[in-house]
């Protein structure tokens, strides 16, 4: 802060002139006067920017946020600060290693399995369309195991920190340790892929026979807005989807090119016929070794929501308490009252809080053009979860007709990050979405809400304990 501090009592004298031109004038503050300080307050900036690529130091790293020098407060941490005390202990076992106890210990279900057999994760050299790395989740963490793997690696969705990464060896233990992970995870998952916060990751490749991704190829980020076509790319995926296609349970043939030409694939060779409607696995890989026998498509799909959904919430999060940081700052220099909210700073809560309105609400969701169909047990689990109100509806109840779910508002405004968001931009969420609910918001953004959807979420989310706003 101390280095700002001349920056930021430039920029007062810039505001003042700009607000007085007379005080300017009598202050000798002359236009070549005021083009000097801009001119030097653009340099510090620059210098900051240059310091700050060169040190290799990330903006998250830098106050209010402090991501790898603050304490997480998420279940995986709390379960393993248990450990420690002894509270808790994970059972052992020869084939899994600590995954079953570890997942009862989360109450992550096994259903939720999804299995990637692209070489897109930390334990590459043991993944392959052989031996896919299983995923499993629940609202707030994600579990990967792979078949003789190093380490268990976990993910959770921390209220103030967002991704929070973690692993546990796969070693017999009497006090098995759960290991927070920082900058060997951020290489990946603290980048452009995750909107330069540290976040989760779902993508779609092109897998070549060994399950490495052709990156020349391209790959896909994959939401609820992705086309069904570009979706699972290096994914085993059991379930039926009717007439429409993705690019899971396939990979590029083995090439026959020699020398350069080698290096030249072309999407065409991918085969998306082969891998759809599958309804088993065991004909593709041994699924004897996985807790399930499926990577439930619909699961899959809920996944790729939620992951996004979860970078939203996070980067909305590191917008609002970067803003409420910045406007203290500005308010004490400027002698102005502990809760004095500027224009700039509502600005921010509002550019904030629209994007996590849109994700919610699933504005741009992709429409199934064919039914998708379970062939697991994720949906029925999935949907008894609720909460539900007094006409047994919930955000939980599937569609898969023409969109994911029945009632397209997102089950993670349950969820401890979306909670834990700061509350001026929380606020502006709850009056965001009672405008579009009650239909005084009826622009093209919001085209895919009938009037009984508005009507159906919102009755639920008032039944359920969401509060709107004040008015409601």
């Amino acid at each position: 802060m101390e280095f700002w501090l001349p920056t930021i009592k430039l920029l007062k004298c810039l505001m003042i002139a700009q607000e007085n031109k007379k005080q300017v004038c009598q202050r000798s503050m002359d236009r070549r006067s005021v083009l000097r300080q801009c001119l030097f307050v653009s340099l510090l900036f620059a210098v900051s920017t240059i310091s700050t690529e060169v040190l290799g130091q990330a903006k998250y790293e830098n106050d209010p946020i402090a991501y790898s020098r603050s304490q997480p407060t998420d279940k995986v941490y709390q379960l393993g600060e248990k450990i420690e005390k002894g509270e808790v202990d994970l059972q052992w076992d020869v084939e899994h290693g600590y995954l079953v106890s570890l997942l009862k210990r989360l109450e992550i279900p096994t259903s939720s399995q999804g299995l990637v057999f692209s070489k897109t994760s930390l334990q590459v050299s043991r993944i392959h369309p052989g031996s896919p790395r299983a995923i499993y989740f629940n609202d707030d963490i994600y579990v990967g195991w792979v078949q003789n793997g190093d380490v268990i690696e976990i993910s959770a969705a921390d209220p103030k920190l967002g991704a929070t990464f973690y692993s546990i060896k796969q070693e017999r233990s009497d006090q098995p340790k759960l290991i927070r992970e920082t900058s060997r995870c951020l290489q990946c998952h603290g980048s452009n892929n995750t909107r330069g916060r540290p976040g989760h990751i779902v993508r779609s490749v092109y897998p070549n026979e060994t399950g490495m991704p052709e990156y020349a190829l391209g790959t896909h980020l994959t939401t609820s807005s992705s086309k069904f076509k570009e979706r699972f790319g290096g994914w085993f995926v059991s379930g039926t989807h009717g007439d429409m296609r993705h690019m899971g349970n396939s990979w590029l043939p083995k090439s026959t090119k020699t020398g350069y030409q080698r290096f030249q694939r072309d999407p065409d060779e991918f085969d998306s016929e082969k891998g759809a409607n599958k309804t088993k696995l065991n004909q593709l890989f041994d699924v004897k070794p996985y807790l399930e026998p499926t990577s439930d498509i619909v699961s899959l799909m809920v996944l790729q929501h939620q992951v996004h959904m979860h970078n939203v919430i996070t980067e909305a999060n590191y917008l609002g308490r970067q803003a409420v940081h910045d406007a203290k700052a500005m308010n004490k220099l400027f002698e102005r009252g502990k809760g004095f909210e500027s224009d700039s700073t509502r600005r921010r809560f509002d550019s904030a809080a629209e994007k996590v309105v849109q994700a919610l609400l699933f504005c741009d969701e992709f429409e199934l053009t064919s039914p998708v169909s379970s062939t697991g047990r994720f949906a029925t689990e999935f949907d008894k979860r609720g909460p539900f109100d007094d006409k047994k509806r919930s955000l939980r109840q599937f569609g898969l007709e023409k969109r994911l779910f029945k009632y397209p508002c997102s089950f993670l405004i349950y969820s401890d990050a979306f909670a834990g968001l700061p509350e001026g931009v929380k606020s502006r969420v709850m009056d965001r979405l009672n405008e579009v609910l009650n239909g005084k918001d009826d622009s093209d953004r919001f085209d895919h809400l009938s009037d009984e959807d508005r009507m159906a979420i919102k009755e639920i989310l008032l039944a359920t304990g969401i509060e709107l706003s004040e008015n409601d």
